[in-house]
């Protein structure tokens, strides 16, 4: 096993010079991996300081990118230091299912009568027309 760093440790590695990642509960130096990763420096700066595993997954690495992985390698996380997850996770989504809710009530409400309300201009329309020849 490597030597075991706290997520404080971790966060203090969090610029151009000396950046570090934890990621699968391993702590890599990307340091000199910052020019040449394909999605530029900025993605990995903003990745540090917290579990960046999720941020690595949803991108859908290559295997020869997670072997490339072994020579950054400086050790492990020590999970004790790691806060729970209700202290990371976002805020519940009830609200933001709450809000699409009614945005979707709003869309369909307009679906509804906009229509109505080009067919009763259309019948004004020619109502007028009509009584005033």
């Amino acid at each position: 096993m490597g030597k075991l760093f706290t997520l404080a440790e971790i966060s203090e590695h969090n610029n151009k010079k000396d950046c570090w990642l934890l990621i699968n509960g391993k702590v890599y130096d990307v340091t000199k991996f910052l020019d040449d990763h394909p999605g530029g420096d900025d993605v990995l700066l903003t990745a540090t300081g917290k579990d960046a595993t999720d941020d690595f997954e949803d991108v859908g690495h290559s295997s020869s990118a997670r072997s490339m992985m072994d020579e950054f390698l400086v050790g492990e996380i020590d999970s004790s230091t790691i806060p729970g997850k209700s202290q990371n996770t976002p805020p519940p989504k009830q609200t933001q299912a709450v809000q699409d809710k009614s945005s979707d009530f709003l869309v369909k409400l307009l679906q509804f009568l906009v229509p109505l309300l080009i067919l009763g201009l259309a019948f004004g329309v020619r109502f007028y027309t009509k009584s005033s020849a």
